[in-house]
This record gives structure tokens, sequence and C-alpha cells, in this order.
């Protein structure tokens, strides 16, 4: 897999560190804003990377690339993306896959008609441990309660509050604290589950009518999920699931797991999920295996918890109105 990163934000210099010692993956370029060019010039120093373009038109047509990691803010998920996919490449995108479900569902179906991979960058799903949870719940009897915090004080919060709105704070690049941190929670949910008989959120807005924290509320026939994320409060993380026979809580937010807890009829079994390895490695070690493999049945099932994911937060963002 050769890959081009686009962007130069925190989260591309974290999956550039999450793909450094992965083998079968070779970056081979980033791309940068003209206006970033000293930015990009410091990280392709630091990860050693070939290549550094200011122009996406000019990578696209680089035969050479034919994977691109989009790592850039909200609002230009949607654009960047179908562009790559018309140029006929495959592309790993970054959670939020994009704004609207309709935005999501085209840029899978062009996918699909052209046999390209198409994947959200959505860690925890491809982690073991996920699946230990999917086997489990099984065993848990009838769910009755799902409840999920990532809650994690923002660095650039005081900053929005002095009234130096950066991206992650501004309604103009889709950003807030459903789309950036919720989507973990939401994530988490719908995978398992599928989609919800109904959607609430309740924001809690900032002085420009952006959501700086909030609840989601899905309801499903027989159990609430609940969902709370925040940026302008700070809270331990976890995802817990109660059912009538025991329950199952990973302790820790989606950026920092620390131990799955399994209780069935009052029997606890604890797990640690602490390790040296990358929090974003397993995800582009399953990219690749998917990739290697022609697996486009297993991209199409990822896809899948991507439309319905971003329809539910679509729903969701009904209730900020900007």
């Amino acid at each position: 897999m050769n890959l081009a990163v686009i962007g130069n934000g925190n989260i591309v210099q974290s999956a550039l560190s999450a793909l450094k010692p992965l083998k079968g993956i070779t970056v081979q370029a980033i791309c940068v804003r003209p206006q970033s060019i000293a930015k990009g010039e410091e990280i392709q120093k630091e990860y050693d990377i070939p290549r550094l373009f200011t122009d996406y038109d000019t990578l696209l047509n680089d035969p050479d690339i034919d994977f691109v990691y989009i790592g850039i803010v909200n609002l230009l998920h949607y654009a960047y993306t179908k562009k790559a996919l018309l140029a006929g490449k495959n592309v790993i995108l970054e959670k939020p896959s994009c704004i609207h479900a309709s935005e999501i569902k085209e840029l899978a179906q062009i996918a699909v008609e052209r046999h390209l991979y198409l994947f959200e960058a959505v860690t925890f799903l491809h982690n073991t441990f996920f699946e230990t949870v999917r086997q489990t719940l099984a065993k848990i009897g009838n769910i009755k309660i799902v409840q999920c915090n990532f809650s994690k004080y923002s660095s650039r919060y005081k900053q929005y509050l002095s009234g130096n709105v950066h991206p992650v704070f501004d309604p103009k690049f889709a950003g807030g604290t459903l789309l950036d941190l919720n989507i973990y929670n939401i994530n988490f949910v719908v995978s398992l589950f599928g989609m919800p008989e109904k959607t609430v959120y309740f924001p809690v807005k900032g002085h420009n009518g952006i959501d700086t924290s909030g609840i989601a509320v899905l309801s499903y026939p027989t159990f609430v999920a609940e969902c709370t994320g925040a940026k302008d409060s700070d809270s331990p993380g976890f995802m817990q699931i109660q059912g009538e026979n025991g329950w199952i809580k990973i302790e820790g937010a989606p950026d920092n797991f620390k131990a799955l807890h399994l209780c069935i009829n009052n029997k606890l079994e604890t797990t640690s999920l602490i390790t040296e390895r990358h929090r974003m490695a397993d995800e582009f070690t399953d990219f690749l295996t998917i990739y290697e493999h022609d697996d486009f049945d297993r991209m199409r099932y990822y896809l899948g918890i991507s439309i319905n994911v971003c329809t539910v937060a679509e729903a969701c963002l009904d209730y900020v109105k900007f």
C-alpha cells in the first residue's frame, strides 16, 4: 500500500506515528495547503516522507500513490474523498465520514462501482477486544441500558471562550463535540446494535451556537443508549452495557482504553487493554489486510456502519441548528 497523507494537524501526526513501524504500508507523500508548507516540511523531515505536495490535484495524478489518508477539517471530508475516488484512488477517511448521510452514501456507491476501497478510520472497531464484546453480548442477557462517555477538556477551549475560535469549535467547519468525540460513542452503539428507532440530542451550546458538549439518546425497542461527549469539561471515559444477567464495561476513553470488565452472573473478569502498540495501529493493519486479500465484502460491511452512524449523527445535528 503506497499512501499519501492529506493534512498537517494532530490526527495526521498521530497516524504517521502509528504507520512508522508497520510493514506493508509506505508513506510516499504528504499534501498540505500552500500556507502550511513550513509545517509540511517539518512533518516531512520528521517522518522521512519522500515527497511534499501543496496541490491536491497534482498528488491525485501521481500513479505511484494508490491510497490517500484524509485527516482534514470535517467539512472537507466529502469533497476531498469524492475527488480522490474519481481519480481512482483508494481512501482512508478520518471520522466523521461526512456531515450528511447522503454524502457518505454517494461516496460508498462510487467506491463500490469502481471497486475502490473506502474506509472510515474509527480505531476501536478494529481492535480485537471489540469482537470480544460483540461475542459476549448474548451472555449478559436482554440489554437494558447502554452508557458511553468520552469527555476531554479541549486545549483550545479557553481560547474559544476568549473569542479565538479554532475549526474544532467553528460551525463553518462542522466542528463541535458531537462530530469529534461523541461520534465514537455513536459508533460503539450503532455498530453493536444497528439503527435506533429514535434519536434525540441535548447539546450544551457555546457563544457561537456550537455544541461544546452534549448527550445523544438513542432509543431501541427494549433498551436506551446514552452517549455523552464533552470538550468543555473532563470525565473518566467508559462504555458500558447492562443486561439482565450481567454487564460489560470498557474503562477509559477511545484514545486511551485501560481495561475490559465482564461480569456475568456476579462473576467478574478483567482484561487489561493497556498496550505499547499505537492506538491507531490496529485499524491500519486491518485496512491493509482487507486490501491485500481483496475482501470487498468486509469493506462494504464497514461502509454500512459508516452510513448508519452518519445518519444518526445527522439526526443529532438537527438539534444543534447553528
